[in-house]
């Protein structure tokens, strides 16, 4: 089975070393995606290149969003000839070291989904707050409700994905709505989901969305929104 590692990347220099330099000890292949760094994160990975040879950056010019930084991974992972696409967070929050049993446990499904609220998930430190785990609550109940999938949640990075499947979605979304329009169409598809505890460190409670999606009615609202147009367009 050929894959990559795909990481997306925003202003992470005090996370960008110790998380790829982990990855690099369980992977050959890692994609980077820099969303526009202002920091000293394209620093932190020019070196980084220089000491692995299978890692490759992506730069944005400018801040471009989360959602662009997956498209253009799951276009990365297309063109290259992959077969199989891991995702993650670079805040050292996921654990480099599950990368391979996500591995293992992809079978024959199309997606293999983190998650931080199934029943055998270890998580340490402090949740996120409660306004947001309320809203990722009400969402993913929706999508259930939708699709059938019987998620638990619907926001976490830590995914693998069979690249030939996701050539099959036509994804648009280049903000944090991403994930709920990639599920609507992954039912409309007729995608395979199954769903993986994973181990998972609340460190950093402060991080914020950026603009108007700091405020939760609005962050809901936008949520649905998308929901309701993929539906409607399906």
């Amino acid at each position: 089975m050929s894959f990559v590692v795909a990481i997306p990347v925003y202003n992470e220099e005090a996370h960008a070393e110790l998380v790829i330099t982990e990855i690099m000890c369980c992977v050959r292949e890692i994609l980077v995606v820099d969303d526009g760094s202002t920091d000293r994160t394209p620093q932190i990975l020019e070196a980084l290149g220089e000491r692995a040879a299978g890692l490759r950056v992506l730069r944005h010019p400018t801040n471009e969003g989360y959602g662009k930084s997956l498209i253009d991974a799951f276009d990365y992972a297309a063109c290259n000839g992959y077969e199989h696409l891991i995702t993650l967070d670079c805040d050292e929050q996921h654990e480099p070291a599950d990368i391979l049993e996500f591995v293992m446990d992809s079978g024959s499904h199309d997606i293999v989904s983190g998650s931080r609220y199934h029943p055998e998930s270890h998580c340490a430190g402090l949740p996120p707050p409660e306004e947001r785990r309320r809203i990722g609550h009400e969402i993913v109940e929706r999508i259930n409700d939708v699709t059938g999938y019987d998620l638990t949640d619907a926001f976490c990075g830590f995914k693998m994905y069979r690249v030939a499947a996701l050539g099959k979605l036509h994804l648009t979304e280049r903000s944090y709505g991403l994930p709920i329009q990639l599920w609507i169409q992954a039912w409309q598809a007729g995608l395979t989901v199954i769903e993986k505890p994973i181990a998972l460190k609340y460190l950093d409670a402060e991080r914020t969305f950026g603009g108007e999606l700091d405020d939760a009615p609005t962050r809901l609202a936008y949520y649905h929104a998308i929901i309701d147009r993929e539906l409607a367009a399906g």
